[in-house]
């Protein structure tokens, strides 16, 4: 019988579906707790594949490979939010899989997503399904200008969102998604006037404990995370405010794992919904240094059932910046030795082979005793960072 838990004295492999920065660091702290990892993702070397000798690279598509990862996993997780339920169900009559694929299909398609939220009474922008362009009008009519159409599934960092201004931009979008090789399912939502956007990590065990970890602000550019906050720059009880929302949302999902909530503070000071994301999370990434247990640990600890470690904050304040490509290329940096010459700063490099414009190829992490004090830190180190 697999064990259902993880204890140090029996031999215990992790399964990671996904090799990517997400699945190399969640790794290393599986490396960390004295267990092996099991890596399958589509091409080799691979963030995390290059870390372990169980890597698979013949995919999660591939059934033989996919069946060769699951015989050597004891309890199996994901980087990703892409993967097809149905392959999670094969998954999942075999080994413990967390996220649940009855999870995943609450979080996967954003329009269900929206839909769920709102039917356990968390704040959301007005939605709709959007099945002809017509509808889209209507929506505009009904809720105004400018709105926002999003393809229900696989969308990240911006991709797959179109911010409709007028109306006589509905037929450039639907072109845009539904007009191609692959027609794109659509929703849409109105637009939310935002002061700040927020995030918090919830980490939550098959016991239904639960780790919230503080809210922070994240600050975007071209719909990509580049700077994040911790904690955000607002009021307590807003920041109490986003976590009581963060937990809702979790538990609306009957989530096991990690994830990350994505919201917005409005002009009003309401809170609203953005999206969720059942794995660990950009905005998430500062609780490596920053926090007494980092997201990674907590999503380990999660889907093994384990106790959730302490997710309150070790120092007073730390700023995350992404490392985005700034050219097309290889992936090795220039140099980074002016920047660790700042004793403040933690250095983060995942290991992708090649380098293109605005991909995400590391993070760097400052503490310090304000959140003022951390991001100029990490400004500063950011200046030295040469590609």
């Amino acid at each position: 019988m697999l064990p259902s838990m993880y204890t140090p004295s029996q031999p215990f492999t992790l399964g990671i579906l996904g090799g990517g920065q997400l699945a190399k660091m969640t790794a290393q702290e599986a490396y960390r707790m004295g267990m092996r990892v099991a890596v399958i993702e589509h091409g080799e070397n691979s963030p995390a594949g290059v870390m372990t000798k169980l890597e698979f690279p013949g995919g999660w598509k591939d059934a033989e490979e996919l069946e060769r990862f699951i015989a050597a996993s004891d309890i199996i997780t994901l980087e990703n939010e892409f993967i097809d339920p149905e392959i999670l169900d094969a998954i999942a009559e075999r080994r413990l899989v967390f996220p649940t694929p009855a999870t995943m299909r609450l979080v996967q398609d954003k329009f269900t997503q929206k839909t769920t939220m709102s039917a356990a009474g968390i704040p959301v922008p007005h939605f709709a399904e959007i099945a002809t362009k017509a509808d889209l009008v209507a929506f505009g009519e009904q809720h105004g200008y400018p709105f926002v159409a999003k393809t229900r599934k696989f969308g990240y960092d911006g991709y797959g969102n179109a911010t409709i201004r007028r109306e006589t931009e509905i037929d450039m979008v639907w072109r845009r998604f539904m007009e191609g090789e692959e027609p794109r399912p659509l929703m849409a939502e109105s637009f939310v006037t935002f002061t700040k956007e927020l995030a918090v990590m919830v980490a939550r065990n098959r016991r239904g404990e639960i780790a919230v970890y503080p809210c922070v602000q994240t600050i975007q550019q071209g719909h990509i995370c580049v700077t994040v906050l911790a904690p955000a720059p607002i009021e307590e009880h807003l920041q109490k405010r986003a976590q009581e929302i963060a937990v809702q949302c979790v538990e609306a999902v009957n989530g096991v794992g990690v994830f990350g909530i994505e919201m917005f503070l409005t002009v009003d000071d309401q809170i609203v919904f953005n999206e969720i994301a059942p794995r660990p999370h950009n905005s998430g990434h500062y609780t490596i240094e920053a926090c007494f247990t980092s997201q990674f640990e907590n999503c380990i600890r999660a889907v093994t059932n384990m106790p959730l470690g302490s997710a309150e904050m070790r120092v007073p304040a730390a700023c995350m910046i992404n490392l985005l490509g700034e050219r097309t290329g290889s992936g090795i940096p220039d140099s980074v030795l002016e920047m660790l010459r700042i004793d403040t700063v933690a250095l983060h490099l995942y290991g992708k082979k090649d380098v293109r414009m605005g991909r995400k190829m590391g993070h760097l992490t400052a503490t310090g005793a304000t959140v003022d004090e951390a991001f100029a830190a990490a400004n500063a180190a950011l200046d030295r960072f040469v590609w």
